[in-house]
């Protein structure tokens, strides 16, 4: 997983809370972030328009940290990737 990757997750995450990023640890728990489901939904948002995937509600449902959300993003952003050249034939 890429500092990059992972710094703008918490970037994103830092945002939506009015934190300021330095909060916002790879390993914070989304609990520890005083994170509610209302606070999470936005955090999905924005993320999903951060990296243009969709995080689907199973999976987003499952992660409890940043560095969950960072591995989830890592995988999503993959298997875009893998199918994208399967897409445009």
């Amino acid at each position: 997983m890429s500092d990059d990757l992972i710094q703008r997750v918490r970037n994103v995450i830092a945002s939506v809370k009015r934190l300021p990023p330095e909060k916002v640890s790879v390993d914070s728990a989304f609990q520890e972030l005083g994170m509610d489901s209302m606070d999470a939904v936005e955090v999905l948002f924005a993320l999903e328009n951060e990296f243009d995937i969709s995080i689907p509600d199973d999976e987003a449902r499952s992660v409890h940290t940043v560095r969950e959300m960072a591995e989830g993003i890592e995988r999503l952003i993959a298997a875009k990737a893998a199918s994208a050249p399967a897409a445009q034939s």
